[in-house]
């Protein structure tokens, strides 16, 4: 029987892996890096979620970019005594965009509004020792477009900040949403355009997520393919959005990818963000955590990505 064109692909990356196994078994060594995003966790106490990710072995973490004003977010202080107690280092922050604070807003004020909250992210990731901030260039849960030239806002007003990226060795990186949550930037290729549209060497990463990508890329090995070495980050959840090994979602095909474009090294991070099927996903930033629910969910995704990953490399 003749192979489906998505068959095609997947089989292609699977030849390409076997053969980086067999010739360069060095270069598998090392596994990836397993962080946790810690927005979806709800109003649950930095502690408490350290916590978690100590017991099943996680030791980076995607801190909610929560920094929405000057006397607002985490403090470095008490951020660093938490996460050093329980062994844990600041992969990066996820820069949260919403219609008051977007790049593209062609409102001035709410572009002044994405610019400030940059500038605060930028100063904690800095003091924190994350290595990067998720850019979103339009406002999340807003997938309607304002006017024909939104992208080119939203570019002009991120190169506004990109000196601060560059200059505390913070990578932007730029994320590509579904159509159902943003109004432009769906797709890796798109992520690529919107960097060389803002034309800095501050601005040149990307941060992946494979749901988005499952509805917007013909096929997700391909697209992290060709992400290569801008990917700094990619976020995990299965194809319903739940936890890993729950939905059906290729995984293997996606870790195939990843060994091939040399992922499993220093300031690379695999980031499970299992946050539920559904719309505009900000709401979770919100809700009141369930511990048990929260550790099942962790201890099935870790387990679940660490089980295939094996599976492959031996």
């Amino acid at each position: 029987m003749k192979k489906q064109n998505y068959e095609l692909k997947t089989e292609k990356i699977r030849i390409a892996f076997l053969e980086l196994k067999k010739s360069h078994p060095e270069k598998l060594k090392t596994r990836l890096n397993l962080s946790w995003s810690n927005w979806g966790f709800g109003i649950e106490r930095l502690e408490e979620s350290a916590k978690r990710l100590q017991k099943k072995g996680i030791k980076f973490i995607e801190l909610h970019g929560n920094h929405y004003g000057p006397d607002l977010g985490y403090n470095v202080f008490e951020t660093k005594k938490i996460l050093d107690d329980h062994g844990i280092q600041t992969a990066g922050i996820c820069g949260m965009f919403s219609p008051d604070n977007d790049l593209s807003s062609n409102r001035a004020s709410l572009r002044q509004a994405a610019v400030d909250y940059l500038k605060r992210e930028i100063e904690f990731t800095k003091q924190i020792g994350g290595g990067y901030i998720l850019v979103v260039p339009g406002a999340v849960g807003r997938p309607a477009a304002y006017d024909k030239t939104e992208f080119d806002r939203s570019a002009v007003t991120l190169r506004l900040v990109a000196d601060l990226f560059l200059k505390n060795n913070i990578k932007a990186a730029i994320e590509p949403i579904r159509s159902a949550e943003v109004s432009f930037v769906h797709t890796v290729a798109e992520a690529k355009k919107y960097i060389k549209a803002v034309n800095h060497p501050g601005i040149g990463f990307i941060n992946g997520d494979v749901y988005h990508m499952l509805s917007e890329e013909s096929h997700i090995g391909e697209a992290i393919i060709d992400a290569g070495s801008q990917l700094t980050n990619l976020h995990m959840a299965d194809s319903n959005r739940c936890a890993l090994g729950e939905g059906s979602m290729d995984l293997d095909t996606i870790i195939m990818a990843l060994y091939l474009i040399g992922y499993n090294e220093k300031g690379k991070y695999v980031t499970p963000e299992p946050l539920g099927p559904g719309g505009d996903p900000y709401p979770a930033m919100h809700g009141k955590p369930d511990g048990a629910l929260l550790d099942k969910l962790v201890q099935q995704t870790t387990s679940y990505f660490r089980e295939r990953e094996e599976e492959l490399l031996f």
